[in-house]
């Protein structure tokens, strides 16, 4: 019989929110989880991946480096303690057959990867948590999602 996942949606409207966010998230996530990241463009995703890599690494006593969308690159990757975080942008691929050459899920060990704009993706991972961040009240308002994680 399938369970019920629940989901949760938190204020994410201001910069303090999404860094109080990122910081529980932060305490919460195993390596080897697979996180994918809806919503529409500007609505807080990269945002929200730079609070969380500067949680990992206040964590682990390691320098605050620069967070920045891998929107050309399509993947960025920190290498934090003895954890890698991979921050994924797949806006820019047009297929399911781009994803596979990417190899997103193959590294499992020690990692935590970080998906934006997975809806290209087909095959949904093990491991997976999810978070879709949408606006509201004429995008004065943000908000997310979570499924698969309590937090």
């Amino acid at each position: 019989m399938p369970t019920a996942i629940r989901r949760v949606k938190i204020n994410l409207s201001s910069e303090n929110k999404t860094e109080e966010l990122a910081i529980k998230i932060s305490k919460k996530l195993n390596l080897g989880d697979i996180v994918f990241l809806y919503g529409e463009m500007g609505v807080g995703k990269t945002t929200f991946v730079k609070y969380l890599i500067h949680a990992f690494q206040k964590i682990y006593k390691s320098k605050k480096t620069e967070v920045t969308s891998p929107t050309f690159n399509l993947s960025n990757e920190y290498q934090i303690g003895k954890i890698k975080i991979n921050h994924c942008d797949l806006f820019r691929l047009k297929s399911n057959e781009d994803v596979k050459n990417l190899n997103l899920f193959t590294e499992k060990q020690n990692v935590i990867t970080l998906i934006e704009w997975p809806e290209i993706i087909s095959e949904k991972p093990e491991n997976l948590i999810e978070f879709f961040f949408e606006y509201e009240d004429n995008f004065e308002k943000r908000f997310v999602n979570i499924k698969g994680l309590d937090i």
